[in-house]
């Protein structure tokens, strides 16, 4: 339960701002699906899919309370965009698709801002849930931010990179969208997508910690 309530705000905020930011720059590029959904809004329960943002986080926490030190992951409902009715369509869809993870990186460097006030404040029961609230922040949205960036469609990172390959190879990548979840399944089960994130996580965990000038994390984290 304690780790619950440190994690579960954190959570929430990451993937509801980064499914919001998606909406608002689709917005901006000419289509307005997201909005007509209702889905440009900062209210969480528009975005919370009871299975991906409930549910496999919360096991996952479970198992990390009994011992376990698994990477935690989720999602959000996608907000729906239908980038034939942007301006641009194969240009703006980079825009689009990198206001996600752009969004994480946002929150987790004012996760860490909140980190080092509160490291610098006099210390009491608050600050000490504060401080855990803080790193849970910087986490979950680094975690989320580099996730998202493996190019992989339907991720943002697969979306970037339709934007930028040619038309023809672009169209031959994104066929492999239907394909996209059950692999990053896939490759979750094996240990392969820790293997890959684990790295990245570190050197973005060091962008953060450097802009700031603050020291979270472990250099094993």
């Amino acid at each position: 339960m304690q780790a619950l309530a440190i994690w579960s705000l954190p959570v929430i905020f990451a993937i509801t701002l980064h499914e919001a930011a998606h909406g608002y720059v689709a917005r901006h590029f000419g289509d307005l699906t997201a909005y007509a959904a209702g889905r440009i809004t900062l209210n969480p329960l528009k975005h919370i899919d009871p299975v991906g943002t409930l549910l496999v986080p919360g096991l996952i926490l479970a198992v990390s309370s009994m011992g376990g030190n698994p990477m935690l992951f989720g999602w959000a409902k996608p907000v729906p965009v239908d980038f034939s009715r942007l301006r641009h369509p194969k240009r703006d869809m980079l825009w689009v698709a990198a206001a996600g993870p752009a969004s994480n990186l946002v929150m987790a460097l004012a996760w860490a801002i909140m980190f080092k006030l509160v490291i610098g404040a006099d210390e009491h029961s608050l600050s000490v849930a504060m401080v855990s609230m803080a790193a849970a922040g910087v986490s979950i949205n680094l975690v989320l931010m580099v996730l998202n960036l493996l190019p992989l469609p339907p991720l943002d990172g697969g979306r970037i990179a339709v934007s930028l390959l040619p038309r023809q190879l672009a169209y031959r990548f994104a066929q492999i969208e239907p394909y996209g979840f059950p692999i990053l399944l896939l490759l979750l089960f094996t240990g392969v997508l820790s293997a890959i994130l684990l790295p990245l996580l570190n050197l973005a965990q060091l962008l953060v910690e450097t802009l700031v000038q603050i020291s979270i994390f472990s250099p094993s984290v």
